[in-house]
């Protein structure tokens, strides 16, 4: 089973989106096809060649182009002082293997090299120049990228400055103070230089705007009509009824200089190439938040090769090699410190505005920023496999995807077309006939074609879906797919995994209670004799007198008591600290402390008992708490109208206890790892359940859920498992994935109901019904245009307002 991606060319609405799919799915041994129109990109599986998918999606009237694996270097020549030495740098270059293609221009002293990086790195291509004699460094190429910003759009400025002189040599007479015109192209003095002038405007923007015609046409004849065939057939149709006025003009009928409609051509071509570049300008800030993780992505790192340090390529990094960040520098890749210390920022991973301390053997994350410090870290992985990459390639799938709500507006986009044009045509038939106008005939045919658009059905989900999950991954919430992103949506129940997810996943020292002593002389026995124990509780006792500052005292013949706890002595002191088990072998009278026993017990804490001398001396609790953000997650959930649900293998006193202390709905406790998804199971019979955990043992309850929602700490299972991923420990941000979704899901009603209803109005107006039911106005082919190309902008303009929302 294969995987392909390929760009698509000359896609422009939800049509073209239905015809490539089509086209792609009729090819044997096609899986699935996943076509995207913001971002003109086909992902293909199944077994077929790339030549098969580019002769299907050429046939219906577009391009295919297969993404290569290959990457463009442009490289600063230095030395050269003819065009021999461009053919000697060309010839040593291509001497390597993995070099696909190489050009070197000997005028701006530049050499670009395509090549594949898994087979020869930018160092070895820097070497065979220095190797002809010559010198090289990278070039970011500033200088083209600024020529191409700056040409890029030159032809939408023409065709609009252009449509400005047509209006305003066609209808300044029209305004109530009269525009002045120059005799010689005053309709009535001089038609022909008028029709000519006229079409002196229009062949322009017509040439300039030929690919819609060409496009339309052939998508029209290989029976794929899109929204360029409406615009191809409708201004088409204008420009072919001038021309036969215009025949007339020059054989002497001079009445017709009042029928030309190339005005109508040439302002709703323009009108409309000038809304798709605002529509291509607003399409490029929902995709905003990908271009922001892509610039995270350091270009060079510093090698550390014995004394000396050599500025190379981030993707010639290699595992193992050791590489130094200085103070301000962003991490190259992941990797391990190996000496120093430093403060590192990681807001980019987890949202978090504190820095994390970071020194010998802790881990850092490419992209994240050393503030401070002199780090030399060793590369732990390649630069495809950091998390940067993961994370930007889990961001690029969801965006890619297509959320269940799509298939309406694909449906409907799938027919569109035809229908607008059969309507179209009936509506024309209807009017010639009814008022026997050939003139008002092709106007309603020419108004119906171009106020139709299927471009804001087929933007109204991709634009909502990419700007959504742009907000969540900036929020440190990577969501891995559409169907995810809307299904979170739905969710009534929220099922917290209790260690680690709701509780900080370690035990820490809850309560002290001394009777003979201070706190302080207690914790001093307590942290000296648990500091020769490996018991996880003992942990939480030494830690808990650490941060007291407690003195130690000498500890001898210590012994664990296995299940019960431990014995020492200090000097003469015997030292006992246990459960009660031990404390009832011993013979220890109890009674005094039992309501202070039981009411921790009561709150799911660990009592131990500690006896110096064989006298009762204090008790100590030991608990797993509660994150602090528990109780404030609950209560949201609740404000949502979602119940909540803990599930745990504790024992159902002891759990009970610990919901209580935030308001969970349900516990649901002494369950076994292997029965936590047959418990989420039971649930999704009556709910939309979510599942939340971090562990190994959560990745089956995690796939059996409707949507399962991995903390980012947890474990790699967990998160493969995942629908969701938070990359904060944060549990609030539950509460954040599903507020994002359910006003993604708002927003993309919304977008389909005013692309729906654009269309509903639209269209009748156009047809003239209004004029029919009510004597109302008919409406400008050239007002048409305009209110068609500002529905797609009015989309995605909307969805842009996610961006702003507060989660």
């Amino acid at each position: 089973m294969k995987e392909i991606d390929l760009k698509i060319e000359g896609m422009t609405c939800a049509s073209c989106v239905s015809h490539v799919t089509k086209a792609i799915e009729g090819i044997e041994g096609v899986e699935r096809v996943d076509v995207n129109l913001l971002t003109n990109r086909a992902h293909v599986v199944g077994d077929v060649i790339p030549d098969a998918i580019i002769k299907a999606v050429d046939d219906s009237g577009y391009a295919a182009i297969p993404l290569s694996n290959t990457k463009k270097l442009v490289l600063e020549i230095t030395d050269m002082t003819c065009t021999q030495c461009a053919v000697s740098i060309e010839s040593s270059i291509m001497s390597l293997e993995g070099v696909e293609s190489v050009t070197v221009n000997a005028v701006n002293e530049k050499a670009t090299v395509i090549y594949h990086p898994d087979q020869v790195k930018t160092y070895d291509i820097i070497a065979a120049v220095e190797a002809a004699g010559y010198g090289a460094k990278r070039s970011d190429d500033k200088e083209s990228q600024e020529e191409i910003k700056i040409d890029k759009h030159w032809d939408v400025k023409i065709g609009v400055a252009l449509a400005v002189v047509m209006i305003y040599l066609t209808m300044g007479q029209m305004f109530a103070f009269k525009l002045p015109i120059p005799n010689f192209l005053n309709l009535e003095i001089n038609p022909i230089l008028y029709t000519l002038a006229q079409w002196l405007i229009t062949i322009p923007v017509l040439w300039m705007n030929r690919l819609i015609f060409i496009r339309g046409f052939k998508s029209l004849f290989n029976k794929t009509p899109n929204m360029d065939s409406l615009v191809a057939i409708g201004t088409g149709a204008a420009v072919v009824y001038s021309i036969y006025g215009s025949l007339q003009i020059f054989m002497g009928n001079m009445h017709y200089v009042h029928h030309l409609y190339l005005e109508s051509a040439v302002v709703i071509v323009a009108l409309i190439r000038l809304g798709k570049y605002f529509e291509s300008k607003s399409k490029a800030k929902t995709t905003e938040a990908i271009k922001s993780l892509l610039n995270l992505k350091p270009k060079t790192a510093i090698l550390k090769r014995g004394d000396e340090e050599i500025t190379i390529d981030i993707d010639d990094v290699r595992i193992g090699d050791h590489l130094i960040v200085k103070p301000g520098m962003s991490i190259p890749i992941d990797g391990k410190v190996i000496t120093g210390y430093s403060s590192i920022d990681e807001a980019m991973l987890t949202g978090e505005s504190m820095p994390v301390d970071k020194t010998v053997d802790d881990t850092v994350i490419m992209g994240t920023m050393n503030q401070n410090g002199h780090l030399v870290i060793e590369a732990l992985v390649d630069s495809d496999n950091t998390k940067l990459a993961q994370i930007i390639e889990l961001v690029e799938n969801a965006q890619n995807d297509k959320a269940p709500i799509a298939k309406i507006a694909d449906k409907v986009s799938g027919v569109f077309v035809p229908v607008v044009i059969g309507i179209a045509i009936l509506s024309a038939v209807f009017w010639f006939f009814y008022q026997g106008d050939l003139e008002r005939s092709l106007t309603v045919f020419v108004t119906v074609l171009v106020i139709a658009c299927p471009c804001a059905l087929g933007l109204a989900t991709p634009t909502a879906i990419m700007v959504g999950t742009g907000v969540g991954a900036q929020n440190g919430i990577f969501i891995k797919s559409a169907e995810s992103l809307e299904e979170a949506s739905h969710i009534d129940t929220v099922v917290f995994d209790k260690t680690g997810t709701l509780t900080i996943g370690k035990p820490v020292v809850t309560d002290i209670y001394a009777k003979k002593l201070t706190e302080h002389e207690l914790m001093s026995y307590v942290t000296s004799i648990e500091s020769y124990s490996e018991h996880p509780l003992a942990q939480a006792l030494v830690l808990k007198g650490d941060e007291m500052g407690v003195p130690r005292v000498d500890i001898r013949d210590f012994q664990a008591e296995v299940g019960r706890g431990v014995i020492a002595y200090s000097g003469d002191t015997f030292i006992q600290i246990g459960n009660e088990k031990l404390m009832a072998a011993e013979n220890y009278d109890l009674s005094e402390y039992q309501d202070v026993i039981l009411k921790w017990s009561m709150q799911g804490k660990t009592v131990m008992v500690v006896a110096l001398a064989h006298e009762i001396a204090g008790l100590v609790a030991v608990a797993d708490v509660l994150k602090e953000e528990a109780k404030k997650t609950v209560d949201a959930l609740h404000s949502l109208g979602i119940r909540v649900v803990m599930m745990t293998g504790d024992h159902a006193l002891t759990a009970q206890a610990i919901a209580d202390q935030v308001g969970i709905d349900e516990v649901i406790a002494e369950v076994m790892p292997d029965e936590k998804a047959s418990n989420v199971q039971k649930l999704q019979e009556t709910s939309k359940v979510m599942m939340v955990g971090d562990g190994i043992n959560d990745a089956v309850a995690l796939v059996q859920s409707d949507i399962g929602v991995a903390i980012g700490h947890g474990s790699d299972v967990a998160i493969e498992s995942a629908s969701i991923v938070l990359m904060k420990e944060s549990i609030y941000d539950v509460v954040k994935t599903i507020n994002l979704s359910r006003k993604t899901m708002r927003n993309i009603k919304q977008n389909l109901f005013w692309a729906f209803a654009y269309n509903v109005i639209g269209i009748p107006f156009a047809m003239g019904v209004f004029y029919l039911l009510f004597n109302g106005p008919f409406l400008d082919p050239m007002i048409a245009g305009g209110a068609m190309a500002f529905s797609s902008i009015s989309v995605v303009a909307n969805a842009l307002r996610l961006k702003n929302i507060k989660l």
